[in-house]
Formats: C-alpha cells, sequence, structure tokens
C-alpha cells in the first residue's frame, strides 16, 4: 500500500532494488543533519501512497555509505529512480511538484510496473519517449500517432493511403530488443523497415530506397496477439531515435491501423549491481 521503506544496511538495498522487478523504484538519499530532507520527508510519504505501484525507499547516507558512494550521491536530499536493477535518473531538489513531476516521468501509467515485462530484461521503453519530438507522415486527423503510444482508447490510422512513417525520439540513448506492434489482422502492418539515429524525418522516397538496419514482415497473429518481434539486437545498441517506415499492410487495405505499439529495451545509463554486490560482500567479511 505504497509506504516508505526504510534501508538500515547496504546488502538491504541491494536486495529491495533486485526485488522490485518491474516496479519504479524511488530512493530519497537523505542525512538526520539535514534540514531539506526533514521538510520533504512527509511529501515522499505522500508520493508513496500516491503512486502505490511505485516502490519507496529510504536510504541514510551517513549508515549506507558504500551505497551512496555506489549511486554517485553527493549531497541531500538526492532522488534516484531505478527499475530492472537500471538506474534510470536523478533529481536534487527538494521541491515537492518537481519530485513528483519526476515520478510521474518514470512511473508511466502505473499499470506496467506490476507485471512482468514480456522480454526477460527488458522493459517498455514508453516513459522514455520524448512525445513533443515524435512525429508521424501521412497520419489522419482523427487518428495521430500519439494515440497508439499508450493502451488507452484510440488508435493511429494512415490518411491517404496504407503507408507510415514513425518518428519516435528518446530522451536518452537506449537499446532496443524488440517491437510490439498490437492491430486488426487485416489493416495491421504487414512489411515494415526500420531506421536508427537519422538526423530528421526521412521521406517515402528515401524509406522506400535506402538500406535499412532491419526489415521485417509481421504476420497476422503476431499483430493481433501484440507478441513480441525479437529485432537483430546488436543492430540497435545505441538508439537516440528509431524511425518505423510501414510499406504495406496484411490485405491490401486502403489504410493501415495501429492499435498499440511498445517498444522493448534497456536504457544506456544503468547501475551495475554486480559491481555494487562486490562491494556488500567485501564489507561483510571478517577482518
Amino acid at each position: 500500500m505504497g509506504a516508505v521503506r526504510v534501508i538500515n544496511d547496504d546488502g538491504h538495498f541491494y536486495g529491495e532494488i533486485a526485488s522490485a522487478g518491474t516496479k519504479l523504484v524511488v530512493v530519497d538519499f537523505t542525512a538526520t543533519w539535514c534540514g531539506l530532507c526533514d521538510i520533504i520527508a512527509p511529501v515522499f510519504e505522500q508520493l508513496s501512497v500516491k503512486y502505490s505501484n511505485a516502490v519507496f525507499l529510504k536510504v541514510d547516507i551517513d549508515k549506507c555509505v558504500a551505497t551512496a558512494a555506489m549511486q554517485g550521491v553527493n549531497g541531500v536530499p538526492t532522488f534516484l529512480f531505478y527499475r530492472n536493477k537500471k538506474k534510470l535518473g536523478l533529481y536534487h531538489e527538494s521541491d515537492p511538484a518537481g519530485l513528483e513531476s519526476k515520478i510521474q516521468q518514470f512511473y508511466g501509467n502505473g499499470e506496467s510496473e506490476d507485471s512482468e515485462s514480456p522480454v526477460s530484461g527488458h522493459m517498455d521503453l514508453s516513459t522514455f519517449i520524448t512525445k513533443t519530438q515524435c512525429e508521424c507522415l501521412n497520419e489522419s486527423d482523427e487518428h495521430n500517432f500519439l494515440q497508439c503510444l499508450s493502451t488507452d482508447e484510440g488508435y493511429l490510422e494512415s490518411d491517404c493511403d496504407e503507408q507510415l512513417i514513425l518518428c519516435i525520439a528518446f530522451s536518452q540513448v537506449v537499446k532496443v530488443h524488440s517491437l510490439k506492434i498490437k492491430a486488426p489482422n487485416d489493416k495491421g502492418p504487414k512489411t515494415i523497415k526500420l531506421y536508427i539515429n537519422q538526423p530528421r524525418t526521412i521521406d517515402f522516397d528515401m524509406a522506400d530506397s535506402n538500406t535499412s538496419v532491419q526489415d521485417l514482415t509481421l504476420s497476422a497473429k503476431d499483430i493481433e496477439e501484440g507478441n513480441p518481434i525479437p529485432l537483430r539486437y546488436v543492430k540497435f545498441q545505441n538508439v537516440q531515435n528509431l524511425q518505423i517506415f510501414v510499406k504495406d499492410n496484411q490485405s491490401g487495405s486502403e489504410t493501415t491501423r495501429i492499435d498499440h505499439l511498445a517498444i522493448i529495451g534497456s536504457p544506456i545509463s544503468t547501475t551495475n549491481m554486480g559491481e555494487f554486490k562486490k562491494v556488500v560482500n567485501r564489507e561483510g567479511e571478517s577482518h
């Protein structure tokens, strides 16, 4: 029910981060001598109730010296955010509105945090998509690109023919492992070409003629069930933007429809839990 968990030692911190799995973890690094920490503490408690699908931890930097050092904490209060044992970002201020805004950035819609990732070791990268920098060519006015990036009602549909170009920008560099495309088995995408790190949105002539990073032919079953579609992972290790050219659809319909698009992968910025565990083990050794 969203209570703040107090971390008593370095091993406790590692255990909580590991057991949280796909849930967002929000960590308040604090100290008893810090006045600003005392001011923000009740706000942090309230946020833990409001965002109950996340795990909220409080770490005293004087009790957990190795943890603070390994996570690069050099002042308090500092708030760090994790998912799947990967560090997502940080917040240094004691402003309640700013802290909640940062939580919302990584929290997403609150649905995926209680469910297992569709691909082990990876996550839905929706919280890393910068929607204001995304673009779609040939989208209809009524059913635009942003509607397919959430699980809410709505879908993306092409306008004057079956082709689409989707440009997805990320807030930080990511690795992309697979795509999940949920769509009707008649109007859903069939042939797609993938491009990465383009300086601008490519046009249809370029998309059709240029050499892509990978071409995919989707089956009606894949899109109807929304199954993860693995990519050539080694080719998608350093992705700042992803462009998807939908060349045609399953039945040759006039328009193409995508109900939901999810990008599965990992952020590049991670916390090395293996190294951290070595530090904890060394501290526990007898001398």
